[in-house]
C-alpha cells in the first residue's frame, strides 16, 4: 500500500476522534447538571430490588460521551492551561461570561476545543491533499493546510465574539423597557428587589434572567452592592454599567430612587433612538456595495440586451 494512503487513514481517524472531542465539549452540559444526573441515576439504580448491580456497571452505563470523550477533552484542557497565561484564561473566562456561556464552558475546555478544531480542519486538508490534487505542489498544499488550521483555530472565537455581540445588542435593547417598567413598580411602593422580580416575571430576555440571577443572590446572602457590580461585570454593557452605578450611588446618598430611575429610563430611550437614528444613516453605505455588485449589472443586462439583440437583427453588424 502506498505510504500517501496509509498516512491519510491515520489523518482521517485523527479528524474523527477530534471531530467527537468537538461535538462533546460543544454539547456537553453543566458539571453540575451532570453530577446531578449521574447521582440520581445511581441512586435509583441502588433503590431498586437488585443487589447484583455494581459500581462499574453503574459507570458503564453511563453514556459514551460522558465517560469517554467528556474526560478526553477536560484532559487536553488540564494540558493546555499549564502552558496558558493567567491573564489568556481570566480574558477568556470574562468573554465565555459574556457571551452567557460561563456556567456551561470552561475557559480550559474552550481553549481545547480552538485547538482541537484547529488539528481538525488542518487534517481534513492534509487528508484530501493526500489521496488527491496530485498535480498540485507540495508548497501550495501546505500553505492551504496552514491557512485551514489557521481558520480552524479562529473559527470558536469568531463564534463566541458573534455570540458576545448578538447578547449584548439585545440586552442594549431592552434596557429601556425594563426600567420603565422598574420604575413603575418603584413609584408603585414596590422596593428595587421586587421590582427586579416582577421584570423577571413578565418577560423572558437576557437581562430579565439576569435580572433573577441577581435576586437569587440576594437571597443567598450577597449584597446588593456586589450582585448588581457582578451582572456589570458579567455583561459588558455599558448602558447596564453607567445604571448600576446610578443605583449604587443613591443607595449610598439615600437619593430617591424613583427620580433616578426616571432619569436613567428617559436617558436610555434618548440614547437607543440616537442609536437607531446612527444605523439608519449607514443604510446608504451598507446598500452601496450590494448595489454596485449586483443591482447595477443586472439592471444594465435588462436594458442593453434588448438593443443588443436589435442591433444584430437589424444587419447593421454587417456594415463593420
Amino acid at each position: 500500500m502506498d505510504s500517501s494512503v496509509i498516512i491519510g487513514i491515520v489523518i482521517f481517524f485523527v479528524v474523527l476522534l477530534g471531530i467527537g472531542i468537538s461535538l462533546a465539549v460543544v454539547a456537553r452540559r453543566t458539571p453540575t447538571d451532570r453530577a446531578d444526573t449521574l447521582l440520581d441515576d445511581r441512586l435509583q439504580e441502588l433503590t431498586e430490588d437488585d443487589p447484583q448491580t455494581t459500581l462499574a456497571e453503574l459507570e458503564m452505563s453511563q453514556p459514551f460521551r460522558d465517560r469517554i470523550i467528556v474526560p478526553m477533552a477536560q484532559a487536553v484542557g488540564k494540558f493546555l492551561e499549564k502552558f496558558t497565561p493567567q491573564n489568556v484564561l481570566e480574558d477568556t473566562r470574562k468573554k465565555l461570561e459574556h457571551a452567557g456561556l460561563g456556567a456551561t464552558l470552561d475557559a480550559t475546555l474552550y481553549l481545547a476545543s480552538r485547538f482541537v478544531v484547529m488539528f481538525i480542519l488542518g487534517g481534513l486538508f492534509a487528508f484530501l491533499f493526500s489521496i488527491g490534487f496530485a498535480n498540485m505542489s507540495i508548497l501550495f498544499k501546505v500553505i492551504l493546510v496552514v491557512v485551514g488550521a489557521v481558520i480552524g483555530f479562529a473559527m470558536p472565537a469568531m463564534m463566541v465574539q458573534s455570540r458576545i455581540d448578538r447578547r449584548q445588542k439585545n440586552i442594549t435593547h431592552a434596557l429601556p423597557d425594563a426600567l420603565d417598567l422598574l420604575t413603575v413598580c418603584v413609584e408603585a411602593g414596590l422596593g428595587f428587589d421586587a421590582a427586579m422580580g416582577k421584570v423577571a416575571e413578565k418577560w423572558q430576555t437576557e437581562l430579565s434572567l439576569e435580572f433573577a440571577r441577581v435576586n437569587r443572590e440576594i437571597q443567598l446572602g450577597k449584597s446588593r452592592r456586589e450582585a448588581l457590580r457582578a451582572m456589570a461585570d458579567r455583561l459588558g454593557v455599558a448602558d447596564l454599567t453607567s445604571f448600576i452605578a446610578a443605583v449604587i450611588q443613591t443607595e449610598q446618598l439615600g437619593v430617591s430612587l424613583s427620580k433616578v430611575l426616571r432619569i436613567q429610563s428617559d436617558q436610555m430611550r434618548v440614547r437607543r433612538k440616537q442609536r437607531a437614528e446612527q444605523e439608519a444613516q449607514k443604510a446608504p453605505l451598507k446598500m452601496l456595495l450590494p448595489m454596485t455588485l449586483l443591482i447595477f449589472p443586472t439592471l444594465i443586462i435588462v436594458l442593453v440586451t434588448p438593443a443588443i439583440f436589435l442591433v444584430f437583427s437589424s444587419g447593421m453588424m454587417n456594415v463593420f
